[in-house]
Order: structure tokens, then C-alpha cells, then sequence
């Protein structure tokens, strides 16, 4: 719970959508994901770009995505139950310090020209691996920070800015790779992970988990302390079905990494289609945090995750469905908006429902099951657009998302039931 003297608050009597900011260690935790997030989009849009320019080949390029999820997957896992045994603000700071020295590193063999293939993947892999193992702790950060009243607005606005960074990383990356070089990109995104490093550090808030104390006195092994944490979330009444419900929904429908088929395969479109769906789908996402941020007070938060799932399936049949570029624009535009409703309230459901020495493992293994749904789906889209078209194969995901989504919903009867309680809409002192 949060104390007087680590996050002065002026107690506002109506919540406010900018609420989040009132708090001085929120800030620096908000600045440091805006920052991480640019960073993120700078080295997938850099490596890749150079993959492409030194060996021409499309199928080297491909490789990124296996080298991410072969080492995301387990450090996932390792990074949530670091995130509980240690100094979370200590694991953020060390991880984007490793990114850094990572990206600073390819700068300065690209510089030289001693970069090749081999040493790019070994900065995928690194940068990856140290992208994970901050997620979970500043996460789990949050809830200390933020007063569980607010902490809808906190997840909220991390979905807003997660996006709005979606947009600004692959323009800045596209600013400096035209006006100056891939090197320049590498720095750049170096320097930005360095000033990341030293955030965490200003966050007054302790960083060490409530009951950390009594779990180490059992002296339980690292990988003891991970089952524990599969044990809790397979028993808890909600975070299965959600994940569940997410990771389904995700594996039949993901469309962004494939976002240039659908453009070709629905709108006969190129690049610029690509580019006005990615930009729509964004911004699509930014406006439907806010939708969250006004229904910070809506206390059925189960019922309103499947209602953006329901929404999240209607809207992908229509996207299935366009004829026009300008009709598929807004349709992915309100997919982007429904998922980010569902993003904030599982975010937030981990938060209200997970205590705080497990809430790293919580959000380690949500942030699992996305990430392995992203790539599963990715493949699915790409195999069925193939087989059936595009078109059908969102309409086919549409489907299947309405029936996953009406399942989760008559047979998962806590999520239906979840409510935020009195005491979670009060104020935390």
C-alpha cells in the first residue's frame, strides 16, 4: 500500500483522466516506458533494416522473430520471479543499462564496418532478453506507486503511451536512418536506453515486494519460487480465463506482423496501404485507452473485457468484410481500439487481484502467454491468408474470437462476476 511520505497525493475528489500524473514516482516510471518503447521500435527497425541492406535476403530478416522467441520465452519466466525476489527499481535500472551498452556496441561496429549477421542476432537476442526482464518489474511497480482507485487509469494511460511510442519510434528511426545512417540509430537508441537506466533510481517507492520478506526465510530455489508462481495463477478464479480468452482470440486473428499480406490481399494495396492501416490501428489503440480512462468507474471490469472481446470480433468480421482501404482503415482503427480496453482491464486485474510478491510472476506470465499468442497467430494468419485469402481469413477469425469470447463467458463465471470492491475504489492513504 502506499504511504503519505512516498507519493503525495491531493486526494482528488472526482478521478481524473490525467490522474495517473499526479503521482511524482508514476511520472518517472511513465517516462521510462515512452522511452524503452522508442527504444524498442529503433532496434527492431534497425537491425532489420541492416539485415536487409548488407544480405538482400527477406528469409535472414525472418530470423528475428525466431531469435526473439527463443529467448523471450524463458527469460520471461526468469524475469518475473527476479522481479519478486529482488529490487525491482535495481532489475529495471540493470536491464536497460545492458540494452544500452548492446545497442552502443553495434553503433560503434557499424561505425568501424565490423558489424555481420552473427553479432546483429546476438544484439536481437540481448536487447530482447533485457526488454523482458523490465517489463515484469515495472509492472509490478505500479500498484506500490498508484492507489488501487487509480490504477485503472495507470493501465490506461501505460496503453495509451505503449502506442502513441508505436508511432514515434518508426518515425524517429525513419528521421535519422534518412538524414544520417544506421549508426547514428544504434547511438541514438543507446544513448535513449542509458537515461532509462537511471530513472528507475529517482522512484522514491520501495522496490522490494510486500512478503518478499517471509519467502525468503523459506529460502525457496529460484525455480521453486517460478512454479509458485505457475501455481498461483493456474488457482486463481480470473487470470486463467482472461489469458486464456486473450491468448485465443490473439492466436486466430494477429494481424500486425503480417500487416502487408492483408494490405496486398484485401485492398490490393502496397506500402502506403501497410502504412495508413499500421497508422490507423495505433491510433485506434490511443483512442480506445481513453475509452478505459472514462470507464475507470465501470466496477464490472470482467464483464467489460468481454464486451471489447465481443466488440474486438465484430470488428475484425468488418475488416474481413471491407471492400474499400478507407472502410478497412476504420475497422482496424476500432480493433485497435477494443483490444486496448482489453489490455488495460487484464493489466488491471493482475494489479487488484495478485499480491504484491506475486505480482511479478503475475505479469511475467501474462506478458508470456501474449507474446506466444502473437507468434502463433502470426503464423496462423499467414498460413490460412495463403489457403483461403485474406479476406476470408479474418472473417474466419472474427468467428472464431465471438465463439471464444461467448465460451469464456458462460462457463468462466468469475470473470463475469469480477467487480472492483468498495475498498478498491477508495483511496489508498
Amino acid at each position: 500500500m502506499n504511504t503519505p511520505d512516498q507519493n503525495p497525493l491531493p486526494h482528488p475528489s472526482v478521478t481524473r483522466p490525467w490522474g495517473a500524473f499526479l503521482y511524482r514516482d508514476y511520472r518517472f516510471l511513465w517516462v521510462t516506458l515512452i522511452a524503452s518503447s522508442i527504444v524498442v521500435w529503433m532496434r527492431i527497425l534497425g537491425t532489420a533494416q541492416w539485415l536487409l541492406d548488407e544480405t538482400g535476403s527477406a528469409y535472414l530478416v525472418g530470423l528475428i522473430g525466431v531469435v526473439q522467441l527463443v529467448v523471450q520465452v524463458p527469460v520471461t519466466l526468469w524475469a518475473g520471479t527476479l522481479a519478486d525476489r529482488g529490487d525491482r527499481k535495481r532489475l529495471m535500472s540493470l536491464a536497460h543499462a545492458a540494452t544500452s551498452i548492446a545497442l552502443l556496441t553495434l553503433g560503434f561496429l557499424n561505425w568501424q564496418d565490423m558489424l555481420t549477421p552473427v553479432l546483429v542476432y546476438t544484439g536481437i537476442a540481448i536487447t530482447a532478453a533485457t526488454h523482458m526482464l523490465a517489463s515484469p518489474a515495472r509492472s509490478a511497480l505500479v500498484p506500490i506507486i498508484i492507489p488501487e482507485r487509480e490504477l485503472m487509469l495507470a493501465a490506461s494511460t501505460d496503453t495509451a503511451s505503449s502506442n502513441a511510442a508505436a508511432i514515434a519510434g518508426p518515425l524517429i528511426f525513419a528521421f535519422v536512418a534518412v538524414t544520417a545512417d544506421l549508426t547514428a540509430v544504434f547511438v541514438l537508441a543507446g544513448s535513449i536506453s542509458l537515461i532509462s537506466s537511471l530513472l528507475p533510481q529517482f522512484i522514491r517507492a520501495k522496490g522490494i515486494a510486500d512478503g518478499h520478506e517471509h519467502e525468503q526465510r523459506e529460502k525457496p530455489s529460484h525455480i521453486q519460487q517460478t512454479r509458485d508462481g505457475f501455481s498461483f495463477v493456474s488457482k486463481h478464479p480470473i487470470l486463467p480465463g482472461l489469458f486464456l480468452l486473450d491468448a485465443g482470440i490473439t492466436a486466430a486473428s494477429f494481424y500486425r506482423e503480417i500487416l502487408p499480406v492483408l494490405a496486398l490481399g484485401l485492398f490490393a494495396g502496397g506500402a502506403s496501404a501497410t502504412g495508413f492501416l499500421g497508422a490507423a490501428n495505433s491510433a485506434g489503440a490511443i483512442f480506445g485507452s481513453f475509452i478505459a480512462l472514462m470507464l475507470v468507474g465501470f466496477r464490472a471490469k470482467g464483464m467489460l473485457v468481454l464486451y471489447a472481446s465481443f466488440a474486438y470480433g465484430f470488428f475484425l468480421f468488418g475488416f474481413g468484410t471491407a471492400t474499400t482501404l478507407w472502410f478497412g482503415v476504420l475497422m482496424i482503427a476500432l480493433l485497435g481500439a477494443a483490444d486496448a480496453v482489453t489490455v488495460a482491464v487484464r493489466q488491471t486485474t493482475v494489479m487488484l487481484t495478485t499480491p504484491d510478491h506475486m505480482r511479478g510472476r503475475a505479469f511475467a506470465l501474462m506478458i508470456l502467454a501474449a507474446q506466444t499468442a502473437n507468434n502463433v497467430g502470426t503464423i496462423w494468419v499467414g498460413i490460412w491468408a495463403g489457403l483461403i485469402g485474406a479476406s476470408n481469413t479474418m472473417v474466419m477469425g472474427g468467428g472464431i474470437s465471438i465463439v471464444a469470447t461467448a465460451l469464456i463467458w458462460s462457463f468462466w463465471k468469475p470473470i463475469r462476476e469480477f467487480r472492483s470492491s468498495d475498498s478498491q475504489e477508495s483511496s489508498s492513504s
